[in-house]
């Protein structure tokens, strides 16, 4: 396959950037994304030239860091990470444009590379549970009914690539936080800190410039490890059961 490629370039977060095209052959359908750009930077540093900068660490869809928009999808075309998506789903002389996450609380780094601290500190915020763990419990020791811990389950799939906020057309974590929220007000380990982290996780979220949520839905779309919409509708009831409890704080 014989593909054109136009690619954001970016030398750092203090200046412009721009997209640049560039010709990649010999590549067969079964490679990953991934290693497709792996082909163009091996081209690109046989001619003195700088390979593209790319986040990525396990490969396997695990890790949540390869994010970038292809073709105006966050991930691609399929509903997959981008290590994961395969280039038989291209066709030979598709051109392909490479993004990396479009919004204000992701600040581009270099090239694709986007800075996702903000995940870190909205997860930060949220402190941690007191209940000790100690070594570890029988199964049994602490009961949790089946319906709580398929959605805890449910949201600890998310693993914070950041694919909800490129999706969505305002740049909201919603579905990130919530997922995050959810996974531990679902269960009974999580109980004890249940309305401080909550409100203390939105507000952070609110600080770091992220949009407000409209439910248009996109992020769910986009979300490799499909969280579900009504996500945020449960993370916002949580939110109001412990405003009414008196946790909100002054944000």
């Amino acid at each position: 396959m014989r593909l054109t490629l136009n690619i954001w370039r970016q030398a750092d977060a203090g200046s412009p950037g721009g997209m640049r095209t560039y010709q990649v052959d010999g590549i067969s359908p079964e490679m990953s994304f991934l290693e497709m750009l792996d082909t163009l930077n091996e081209e690109l540093t046989e001619r003195g030239e700088e390979p593209v900068a790319f986040d990525h660490d396990c490969r396997e869809g695990i890790c949540g860091a390869c994010g970038m928009v292809i073709n105006g999808q966050a991930h691609g075309p399929e509903r997959t990470t981008a290590c994961q998506l395969h280039m038989r789903h291209f066709d030979d002389g598709d051109t392909i444009d490479i993004e990396p996450w479009r919004a204000s609380a992701f600040p581009v780094v270099k090239d694709l590379v986007v800075d996702r601290g903000a995940f870190d500190r909205v997860i930060g915020a949220g402190g941690y549970i007191t209940v000790p763990t100690g070594s570890a419990p029988d199964a049994h020791a602490t009961p949790v009914p089946k319906p709580a811990a398929e959605t805890a389950f449910e949201h600890a799939e998310c693993i914070g690539c950041g694919a909800c906020v490129a999706a969505c057309p305002n740049g909201s974590a919603m579905l990130f936080t919530s997922a995050k929220v959810n996974h531990l007000a679902a269960l009974p380990q999580g109980a004890p800190e249940r309305e401080s982290r909550v409100v203390q996780m939105v507000e952070q979220m609110d600080e770091e410039g992220f949009g407000g949520c409209t439910l248009a839905g996109e992020c769910a779309t986009a979300c490799p490890k499909d969280i579900p919409l009504f996500s945020i509708s449960s993370m916002n009831r949580e939110y109001l059961r412990a405003v009414r409890h008196g946790e909100a704080g002054t944000g």
